[in-house]
């Protein structure tokens, strides 16, 4: 899919398929800049921004630089904000992640490098947030300023209430950005209440704007962004005062879009069968009927009188889209062949398996397939401390108990807690306790598959490269992650395969390992070895229902068995929040909610009525 302006839009908007597409767009935007600039000797001034949406635009530069020669030398950067206080060789100073992810690698000036000082005297915040607003004059003003966009619809740490004429300045942070940033620092408690940022009226300023947003997660606010009025509740709408902004999306970022989630209140559009399922359902929730029930008034007072016309009548509409509902009711989701067949799942964390579709393993061993889980990575860095604190305790007095290498053990328990005794708020783990919470993680997972009924012999640690970085952020995927897929689907021949297809993961690990799933499956498929792909949403939503090809109901004891599988990732249970904190319940509590909520939207269509559903989606080249 190429990449398309979005219509009606206060901003423009352009999606492409997939966020590093998009980011490749915007490094060849920058590339063409400084080349321009360079060949006429003039300097490129860059606004630059932090987090993950940036992540892949700075690869792709560095790429540039490396391989085609892309010259930063006369490239001047100003950053938008950095946290206060803040020492810029603390792990979470924005000026060490600028330099760890993009100005070690390529060659620009150090004194062309302008980032706020975290580490100024609070009484001297006014004057300093002046001068850092006088370099950006010196330099001749900002020529394309990069921006993400906070789930409250912030640029920059510009938070709901900066006015649209804000300057640089010394800001106190909304608790909903201290909580997006918990797990970064590792606790809520640990984020500073405070940042320096540039105003709105400064970035407005720039020349040109290009705002950056991807995953599901960022799809309501960037609908706010585009399509309502400019408010200071999202500071970002003020870009639609711009004279030249570009949003730019992939799709899951665009998918609250008034054009992509109900193009036809635009006008005329082409009527695919995967438009009609989406619109026929849309108006059944919307008038509260079941499908078989919409009447050809529905479908004229809600904007969909070209779909009657040309698909019509209304009971036609609504038969066509309720056979196919009742076709992705499946209670053999491996199939009633004779023989069994062979599933594998795919979980990128340690719990994912059991919390996302634990009740359609429950039921594939049940009747007697065999269910292989692959564990991608270790899940350690969300173990907290204090769990691998008792932990260390139990095992050196189980160890003194038994008389089991007491010394080497007692040696190991003085050395961890030594560590977790001096340990700084926000600093990486030791090697041997980043082990220890591998470890935790593991006998979680063996205890939950086998609440499940997968036994240990069929579990899989692959313990992949690109996440042994011991904190959040994470590498790229390593091209032996790649080969030891490969070599995994080789080896066991699945009839089926269950990929984690939930791209909002705060930490990208979802949609590294999905990818490298993708990439993998290519190569098998070019050797002639074919099985379904089906995607899992992950712990923090399900399907929209015009999406699912496959619902697996389940049944009050399936539930509860899911239930207590769950429970068996004991060191979870304080982390059972979506990104950010404003969900407090539990892992399993989402978990029986989402299922119970989909088999109850099932209901409202007219469809049978199921206790719970886990929800599929079918993946396609």
């Amino acid at each position: 899919m190429s990449s398309h302006y979005v219509p009606q839009t206060k901003i423009p908007t352009l999606v492409f398929a997939t966020s590093n597409q998009a980011s490749r767009h915007v490094a060849l935007m920058i590339e063409s800049l400084i080349r321009q600039n360079n060949s006429a000797s003039r300097p490129t001034v860059l606004g630059l921004a932090t987090g993950s949406t940036p992540v892949g635009l700075y690869r792709e530069l560095i790429r540039l630089h490396k391989e085609t020669g892309l010259d930063f030398s006369r490239v001047i950067s100003f950053n938008l904000d950095e946290y206060f206080p803040m020492s810029p060789e603390d792990t979470h100073s924005y000026r060490l992640w600028m330099n760890e992810t993009f100005f070690n690698h390529i060659n620009m000036q150090p004194e062309n490098i302008h980032i706020p000082d975290g580490t100024i005297a609070a009484t001297d915040a006014d004057d300093y947030c002046a001068r850092y607003e006088q370099l950006i004059r010196r330099a001749g003003g900002i020529d394309l300023q990069i921006l993400g966009i906070g789930r409250s619809g912030h640029i920059g740490f510009n938070e709901p209430g900066s006015t649209r004429h804000s300057r640089t300045r010394m800001v106190t942070l909304d608790p909903v950005t201290r909580r997006d940033a918990a797990s970064d620092f590792f606790g809520v408690e640990n984020v500073p209440h405070q940042a320096l940022t540039m105003g709105v009226g400064t970035i407005l300023e720039a020349r040109k704007i290009v705002i950056m947003a991807f995953g599901e997660h960022k799809a309501p606010v960037v609908r706010k962004a585009v399509e309502e009025e400019m408010t200071d509740a999202v500071s970002a709408s003020f870009l639609q005062k711009h004279a030249d902004t570009t949003f730019i999306l992939d799709q899951s970022a665009a998918g609250h879009l008034t054009p992509i989630r109900r193009p036809w209140v635009l006008g005329s559009v082409n009527w695919t069968p995967t438009l009609i399922r989406r619109a026929v359902i849309w108006l059944s929730r919307t008038v509260n009927k079941g499908l078989l029930k919409l009447s050809e008034e529905d479908f004229q007072e809600h904007e969909l009188y070209e779909l009657l016309r040309e698909h019509g009548p209304a009971h036609k509409l609504g038969r066509r889209v309720f056979d196919e509902m009742m076709g992705t009711l499946c209670t053999s989701p491996a199939g009633t062949a004779p023989e069994p067949k062979t599933a594998l799942v795919f979980s990128p964390h340690p719990d994912d398996d059991v919390i996302s579709m634990g009740g359609t393993i429950i039921r594939l061993v049940e009747q007697g397939h065999k269910v292989h889980i692959a564990y991608m990575t270790s899940g350690n860095i969300a173990v907290f401390d204090h769990d691998a604190w008792r932990f260390v305790d139990f095992v050196a007095a189980f160890n003194s108990l038994l008389g089991l290498d007491k010394e080497k053990s007692i040696e190991i328990k003085e050395r961890v807690e030594s560590f977790l005794k001096s340990k700084k708020p926000g600093q990486s783990d030791s090697e041997d306790l980043l082990h220890i919470k591998k470890l935790i993680r593991e006998t979680e997972a063996r205890a939950g598959a086998l609440a499940a009924g997968v036994p240990p012999g069929q579990l899989h640690f692959m313990d992949l490269r690109f996440y042994r970085t011991g904190t959040i952020a994470k590498a790229p995927i390593h091209p032996q992650d790649i080969v030891d897929i490969v070599e995994m689907l080789q080896k066991l021949k699945p009839a089926q395969i269950y990929v984690a297809g939930e791209m909002s993961d705060p930490h990208g690990t979802h949609r590294v390992c999905a990818n490298a799933i993708f990439d993998a499956v290519r190569q098998v498929r070019q050797k002639s070895q074919q099985f379904e792909v089906w995607l899992y949403r992950g712990a923090w939503e399900e399907w929209e229902p015009h999406e699912i090809e496959r619902a697996v109901p389940l049944s009050p004891s399936d539930l509860e068995q899911k239930k207590n599988a769950i429970f068996r990732h004991q060191s979870q249970k304080d982390r059972a929040m979506f990104p950010g904190g404003q969900d407090k319940r539990e892992f399993w509590q989402r978990a029986e909610d989402r299922n119970r909520n989909t088999a109850k939207t099932y209901d409202q269509l007219g469809l049978p009525e199921f206790f719970a559903l886990e929800g599929f989606v079918q993946w396609r080249e």
